[in-house]
């Protein structure tokens, strides 16, 4: 899960500012991933089924908690990563 022990103690604003700035992240096989959502419940299951038709997607459940909204629900919270494809042109959009 992608709850770090230096959450622990973060206001939730702290914690949300932190998630806006995680857009990219690179896995251990050197493959770049762009973040294409983050949240939970009905919307979630939108976005998955809307990015899975792009491409090659990963899905990584973050620690609900201090988001009284998903606390309070029960509901899980996750980011939706998409694959990065490296295409020729790419850098003139």
């Amino acid at each position: 899960m992608a709850f770090e022990k230096s959450d622990q103690g973060k206001t939730i604003r702290e914690r949300m500012e932190q998630e806006e700035r995680v857009m990219e992240r690179v896995d251990a096989q050197g493959v770049k991933w762009k973040k294409v959502y983050f949240g939970g419940g009905e919307h979630f299951k939108n976005w998955l089924a809307q990015c899975r038709e792009l491409g090659e997607v990963d899905v990584e459940e973050v620690n609900a908690a201090g988001y009284k909204c998903f606390e309070e629900a029960g509901e899980k919270l996750y980011r939706i990563w998409v694959k990065m494809e490296e295409t020729v042109g790419d850098d003139l959009v």
